[in-house]
């Protein structure tokens, strides 16, 4: 099978799934179908990993296990939505009662999966959240308590506005549309600058110095860690 990558914020490389699930043989399971149809899994095993993971990393879809100890999935999607997440979830559960899955669509599923299924169903609906989710425009990006509307070159931290020059909103934007990658001077340089000739690269440097300084002050809760030889890394504090 050809690798599902889809074009989108990140990029060309495989699309990443999260799966939470705390029964390890349904895990592995989940995660070996997964990876063997070309997908990057992260697998976490309850709710506070999930939450801290689809913070610091962007997902095209996520499967969840509704019965988990301590938080369940239907809070775990319920704290995605309120916290402005558009993260396409699909809730897996023995529980089929129609009530159920009426609570978890009301939760803020975009599916519900009962055990047990066929993996081929539980791939196919995989699948068509990801298309879902890579056909739907993202005028705004969030991470941590920032966001940034690309429509209006508009950045804010919980609302208040972050001021920022169109060269440093550019530069955030794209580290932001990276997060957890370590993306080079010459990457920055060419997706920012528009090219890489004549440009001295450590002006990328002073760029990120300019973020940090207006970043730090006002809690962003987002890091961007200077990667010794390699470039530089953005990724969410948990909070």
């Amino acid at each position: 099978m050809s690798n599902p990558a889809l074009p989108g914020l990140t990029g060309t490389g495989p699309t990443r799934i999260l799966v939470v699930e705390d029964d390890e043989a349904m895990g592995a399971l989940i995660v070996r179908g997964l990876t063997g149809e070309g997908y990057d899994i992260t697998l976490v095993t309850n709710g506070m990993e999930a939450l801290i993971a689809a913070a610091g990393s962007e997902f095209a879809a996520a499967a969840i296990d509704v019965m988990m100890p301590e938080m369940t999935g239907f809070e775990v999607c319920r704290h995605l939505r309120q916290h402005g997440s558009t993260l396409p979830v699909l809730l897996i559960t023995a529980r089929d009662a129609v009530e159920d899955r009426v609570f978890g669509l009301d939760s803020g599923a975009d599916d519900y999966l009962t055990k047990p299924f066929a993996f081929a169903e539980f791939s196919a609906r995989i699948r068509a959240l990801v298309r879902r989710d890579a056909a739907t425009p993202k005028p705004v990006l969030r991470l941590g308590a920032l966001s940034l509307d690309t429509a209006s070159v508009r950045a804010s931290v919980e609302n208040r506005p972050l001021p920022l020059s169109t060269k440093e909103f550019s530069l955030l934007r794209y580290l932001v549309s990276r997060q957890g990658e370590v993306v080079s001077r010459n990457d920055i340089l060419q997706e920012v600058w528009g090219t890489t000739r004549h440009i001295d690269p450590t002006i990328v440097d002073q760029y990120v110095r300019y973020l940090r300084r207006k970043l730090d002050p006002v809690n962003a809760e987002i890091t961007i860690t200077t990667v010794r030889g390699s470039g530089y890394s953005l990724t969410a504090r948990a909070s």
